[in-house]
């Protein structure tokens, strides 16, 4: 169990979290799901959330970065105090944004779990944000940033090294076969049985092999023409769905407000 001191309620101890997803409760509270930097993944109460002005109603909200009081009883965590430290403004109020944003957090809540802390995707989902908040880079590149690099962060890094089949560093007319996670040239097929290959380029490959391979302060340091930024975003797309074997509400509505990301629809 974290460290923390006793009181006659049990545990306290204090976190900085982001708010991965809000569902109301009674009348004027709220179930948080939070990615600590200390526990992971936590469920935490927010009692009286709801009510206009307070105390904790501004940290208790989608996408929201604080500093969190909470006390433990009976094993339930109440958040009792925070103090927000950033909240992604812009990120929120724009409706392609927020979708976007929407989609990270319910993506980081799937692979992330209750009790082990997660720097990696932490650091992940609040770098991904900042971008959207502050700078102009093309959302589609945000995108399959985070969904490139969220695979290998959790086990399902793709093999982008060489070609699978002739073993070529930079394989001819480059393609990603989704369920294997292999690259292979064109004509170099792997066995139909695995499934479906999303089609690269020599750009849309260097710059997977970047978000895969880079420290995480350089993650976003590349640029791409349109028709490769759409190469990759589908072939990091299409490749999470495969792995996952699943889709996310999120996604489906980030599509609706941003059909020309270059997703497949």
């Amino acid at each position: 169990m974290p460290s923390g001191r006793k009181g006659w309620k049990g545990m306290r101890q204090v976190v900085h979290g982001i708010v991965l997803r809000e569902v109301a409760y009674k009348e004027s509270d709220k179930i948080l799901t939070v990615l600590t930097d200390k526990n992971g993944q936590m469920t935490v109460s927010a009692r009286g959330s709801r009510k206009k002005g307070g105390g904790v109603s501004a940290a208790a909200q989608l996408l929201i970065w604080s500093e969190m009081t909470l006390s433990e009883y009976r094993g339930r965590w109440t958040l009792t105090e925070a103090a927000t430290e950033r909240e992604f403004r812009r990120v929120r109020s724009d409706l392609e944004r927020l979708a976007l944003g929407s989609y990270f957090a319910e993506l980081t809540e799937l692979l992330t779990e209750e009790g082990l802390p997660n720097e990696e995707m932490l650091a992940l989902l609040l770098n991904s944000l900042y971008v959207m908040e502050a700078t102009e880079r093309p959302l589609a590149l945000v995108k399959a940033t985070f969904e490139l690099r969220a695979m290998c962060i959790s086990g399902y890094r793709p093999r982008l090294e060489r070609c699978a089949v002739c073993g070529r560093e930079a394989p001819e007319e480059p393609a990603l076969q989704l369920r294997s996670g292999l690259l292979h040239c064109r004509h170099c097929p792997l066995p139909t049985e695995d499934g479906v290959s999303a089609a690269l380029d020599g750009a849309s490959l260097a710059a997977m092999r970047h978000v895969a391979g880079c420290e995480k302060k350089k993650l976003f340091s590349y640029r791409l023409s349109p028709e490769a930024q759409a190469r990759m975003s589908r072939a990091c797309e299409t490749f999470l769905l495969t792995q996952m074997e699943r889709s996310f509400r999120t996604l489906e509505f980030y599509r609706q407000v941003a059909p020309e990301d270059g997703a497949i629809s």
